[in-house]
């Protein structure tokens, strides 16, 4: 269809007629000019609706704090395995090391990244897979399934063991070096297909190019320890402690969640993708040899009952969700009314669920993971859940949620298998569809 809709003086005398005809426009105007738009739309009555207390919660310690980086589905994973232990050793703010699996991510990451290059090699630059790849090779970003696969293969350690860095803090200068490098290797590697070059030539070109990674990964998180000194503290005043033990051991000996146990719950409610049925994503998984990425998409009612039951049974669920929409980062609130824009500007930008996956406007941007919940009359009505942006958000780093928002922003829950029904184990059997990596569930 040839473009012929411009703006022109007629156009505009109308829209400044109509806009003229309320007088309180004008105090309208002036109040989102001086406040914004979320400041002068923001509903006060909204948070009375918010009681801090819960009839069902798990007693979680104190928040950690991802700082400026993309790790949140990492810090939402090691929080379910940390409050575990707490509970059972009487730990209240026992805290794992992100850095230590943020090595392995990075480094796992950018072997797959060259594994898809190869892949992909006969393809021209312009092919949207090509240009998918490239675009992001190395990220900050993950799932549940990318944690697990981390710490199966490399267990878990205590924070003092591993700290943070300034580069696992904030990782903009880490990805901005990293990435320059692997778009350079992976050009490298395409023109090797190209050229005909031998698989055992690239494969010891591809091990070169890890060394390279590796050390910029050494350099900027510390070097992972092979074995530490286990030496804790619990609140009673109890010692746990081993001269020397891996990181795997620890995990194996020291914590019962068994990683395999656990599913994720989507509902994308896009007409393009079915209920009961499992999906995964192509080039999602971090780790050449770990858990392909598989969810089964589900009704968001029956999420939701999923959901409570796992927290019935004091456990945190890890889940998915667009954490900027209708939220007040500072005070800690996720409200489904909390900005009422649509009433300020007289409009309706109202999008059906779906519909914002299809076309951008909704996406699954943070992890987080639920703490309690407090159910009225057989209903939930608001949810605790606990971030990892530190105690300076929410109320000591918690966040209020309420029953709209968990239903218009949640897309995924990370639940053990023993709460779904038969038809939903069965389902779980099924040859999964495999989605493009531009997914919008990616």
């Amino acid at each position: 269809m040839k473009l012929t809709k411009e703006i022109n003086k007629e156009i505009l005398a109308d829209f400044n007629k109509n806009l003229n005809q309320d007088a309180s426009n004008n105090v309208l105007k002036n109040s989102v000019a001086q406040v914004g738009i979320f400041k002068a739309s923001e509903d006060p009555e909204v948070k009375t609706k918010l009681n801090p207390s819960f009839n069902i919660m798990v007693n979680s310690g104190k928040v950690s704090n991802q700082k400026q980086s993309g790790r949140c589905w990492l810090f939402a994973a090691l929080n379910t395995l940390r409050t575990e232990f707490a509970l059972r050793n009487n730990m209240k703010d026992f805290e794992l090391s992100q850095n230590y699996l943020s090595f392995w991510d990075r480094l796992e990451k950018s072997n797959a990244f060259y594994q898809e290059v190869l892949e992909s090699a006969d393809l021209p630059i312009e092919d949207r897979q090509v240009n998918d790849v490239f675009s992001g090779p190395n990220g900050d970003g993950g799932f549940w399934s990318s944690a697990a696969n981390l710490i199966s293969k490399y267990g878990v350690v205590p924070n003092y063991v591993m700290p943070e860095t300034a580069v696992s803090e904030n990782t903009r200068e880490f990805d901005a070096v990293l990435n320059k490098l692997l778009r350079k290797n992976g050009i490298e590697l395409r023109q090797l297909v190209k050229d005909g070059a031998a698989q055992a030539d690239i494969d010891k070109r591809v091990t070169e190019m890890l060394s390279e990674v590796y050390k910029i990964c050494v350099y900027s998180f510390g070097l992972p320890p092979k074995n530490f000194e286990l030496s804790l503290q619990t609140d009673n005043d109890k010692l746990i402690e081993e001269e020397s033990i891996t990181p795997k051991q620890f995990f194996n000996n020291y914590f019962t969640t068994n990683l395999d146990d656990f599913v994720t719950i989507e509902n994308s409610p896009q007409k393009s993708k079915k209920y009961h049925q499992v999906y995964s994503i192509k080039n999602q998984n971090n780790v050449i040899g770990g858990k392909e990425h598989i969810f089964l998409n589900l009704p968001m009612e029956r999420l939701e009952e999923l959901t409570i039951q796992q927290l019935k049974n004091n456990q945190l669920v890890w889940f998915g969700n667009d954490v900027l929409k209708q939220s007040d980062r500072k005070n800690g609130y996720l409200l489904g009314d909390l900005y009422q824009y649509d009433e300020l500007f007289g409009m309706d930008s109202q999008i059906e669920k779906g519909l914002a996956l299809d076309y951008g406007e909704a996406e699954v941007s943070h992890a987080m993971t639920i703490t309690g919940v407090n159910i009225l009359n057989g209903q939930p009505n608001r949810w605790k859940v606990e971030n990892s942006w530190g105690e300076d958000n929410g109320v000591h780093g918690y966040y209020l949620m309420d029953e709209k928002w968990f239903k218009d922003n949640t897309y995924e829950v990370v639940i053990n298998k023993k709460y779904l029904n038969d038809e939903e184990l069965a389902e779980l059997d099924q040859e999964p569809i495999v989605l493009p990596s531009w997914d919008a569930l990616s």
